[in-house]
């Protein structure tokens, strides 16, 4: 609670410091609350690979298109854009009233336009892996000789030409994401490693003032481009984003009104609020705004494959019988059930989730609760009911305790012994990038609506450090399918290879998909305009707070 005051006095000084004349700083300012349980690394775009530092970053960043609520393609920056008869070259035509928002380095102190040569640079900028995390994303561009070796050109200040070497369905999805959006080369510059730090984007909010571990402070961009109903976004005077890391104590501020916004299963006491069928109990009804629907996210288990690593290479889990038999070890319904009060699906049908657009992932059979073919798996891995196999070490951080202390308990019961190693937010995402964990708990949700952003996870090209496939998980077929799935223009033939993919992974089992989560906020019932998605994507431009 003390920490809590802190951070309103920061807030309070804050804006009384950025409030002009003093009539103006009499006036009582509308801030927007969310409590971060998690923490928020960099609001670079560049690095914006985690919901943390995306939520932050959405706030301050734009790009040339962005998602709406049913997860549709809009303009944003680009007021238009033209596609090639090939599919191949995206013509995006701007609009003349962005802005950088003010800043010192800008002439003046005011920001300067945002022009086509900005987005060139931001997106050149993603090829430096020492601060992009888009590398995943940046093979789709054409860096020929042809094209200068960008992929990318500004044509002139409102002209943005996109190259792309094959033709690709979901790309422009792609470019919704925060990684693309437009920076300035003059602050960049500056900071240059330090921006994340000292960020300066074109969105509906600035960056103000971020006390490590106390609250982040963001204000209100007076000069804005987008209105709704002619009235200019956002209609937020601040947000204040606190890092009340203890559940328990971020619960009783917002209780308490303290805070506006709290998110994610894992940021309240479920059976407290819930009733088994999801719903707000009767003494929570009027007092809050649930929000929930099916989230494009999958939380699964994850082995390292690569035989290369010394430090695991006499790992058993690089037995394939041995990785199935953990697959069938553990009761998903039973977890979802007692551990999340029924909220989310459980991944019996493989690894990508329900609601993307073409896909049903009921036609890939995957893995069910099967302690007796586990046993037999085990047997045919040279361990019978466990007998000679080590202590395996199953990494986690503190939030997912719980939830690895269950699938421990569930393995022992097939004969698998197994240890928690809980590591430190940080140190644990670094361990994952880097190899240094063998079996590890994460989660992965959607950039963009397309079942290959999931299946991304497991094409070799795109290993960890530099990429996303945090298993290592190489098979030449698998590839063969992932590269043929981003050419094929029809969407049948394209959707039979992701089905097939998902056969592949079942059968050799890098991973242990364990549930499709669902989107789930409790918000104040003061708060109007703050939307949801499947994607979770934080809009606060159109939130209005009823005092």
């Amino acid at each position: 609670m003390r920490k809590f005051l802190f951070s309103s006095f920061l807030l309070a000084l804050v804006l009384s410091a950025c409030s002009g004349d003093k009539k103006q700083g009499e006036k009582k300012h509308i801030v927007f609350r969310y409590n971060e349980l998690g923490a928020i690394s960099s609001l670079d775009p560049a690095g914006a690979s985690n919901f943390e530092n995306i939520w932050a970053v959405n706030q301050l960043f734009n790009g040339l298109v962005q998602m709406d609520d049913s997860i549709h393609v809009k303009p944003c920056i680009a007021k238009s854009w033209e596609l090639s008869s090939d599919g191949m070259t995206y013509i995006f035509n701007l609009r003349q009233d962005v802005f950088f928002q003010d800043n010192d380095l800008f002439t003046g102190g005011k920001g300067r336009k945002v022009v086509a040569s900005d987005f060139a640079y931001s997106f050149e900028r993603l090829f430096d892996k020492r601060i992009s995390k888009a590398s995943d994303l940046l093979d789709y561009f054409d860096r020929s000789v042809d094209d200068g070796l960008k992929g990318f050109t500004a044509i002139n200040d409102s002209v943005f030409v996109v190259k792309i070497k094959k033709p690709f369905a979901p790309f422009l999805g792609i470019l919704t994401m925060k990684f693309f959006s437009v920076v300035p080369h003059e602050v960049v510059a500056y900071y240059k490693n330090d921006f994340g730090r000292h960020p300066v984007g074109s969105g509906p909010f600035c960056f103000r003032v971020w006390k490590e571990g106390q609250n982040l402070v963001l204000i209100k961009n007076e000069h804005y481009f987008e209105t709704e109903g002619g009235q200019q976004l956002p209609y937020l005077d601040a947000i204040d984003v606190s890092f009340i890391h203890d559940r328990e104590s971020a619960w009783m501020n917002f209780l308490k009104g303290n805070i506006d916004l709290i998110s994610g299963f894992d940021a309240f006491n479920a059976k407290e609020l819930l009733t088994p069928s999801g719903q707000l109990k009767g003494i929570y009804k009027n007092k809050f705004v649930l929000q929930s629907q099916p989230f494009l996210k999958t939380d699964y288990l994850g082995f390292l494959m690569d035989n290369t690593n010394r430090e695991f290479a006499p790992s058993p889990l690089k037995l394939k019988a041995l990785r199935q038999a953990i697959n069938y070890g553990i009761d998903r319904e039973e977890m979802i059930r007692y551990l999340r009060s029924d909220i989310g699906t459980a991944a019996e049908n493989g690894f990508v989730p329900q609601g993307l657009p073409g896909y049903d992932n009921t036609k890939v059979t995957g893995y069910h609760y099967d302690p007796e073919k586990a046993k037999q798996l085990m047997y045919l891995a040279g361990y019978p009911d466990g007998k000679g196999l080590p202590v395996l070490t199953l990494s986690t951080t503190k939030l997912y305790l719980e939830l690895a202390d269950h699938i421990r308990f569930q393995l022992n019961q097939i004969g698998i012994q197994t240890t928690i190693s809980v590591v430190e937010d940080a140190t644990f995402r670094e361990g994952v990038a880097n190899s240094k964990l063998s079996f590890f708990r994460k989660s992965w949700v959607a950039d963009f609506p397309d079942p290959i952003n999931f299946l991304a996870l497991f094409y070799s090209g795109n290993n960890s450090p530099y990429g996303s496939n945090y298993t290592h998980f190489r098979n030449k077929h698998y590839d063969y399918l992932y590269e043929k799935a981003q050419t094929e223009q029809n969407d049948s033939l394209r959707t039979a290879c992701y089905y097939e993919m998902e056969r592949i992974l079942i059968e050799e089992a890098p991973v242990v998909p364990l549930y499709h989560d669902r989107v789930i906020r409790l918000v104040q019932n003061n708060i109007v305009g703050l939307t949801v998605n499947s994607m979770n994507m934080l809009n606060l431009k159109t939130v209005k707070k009823i005092e």
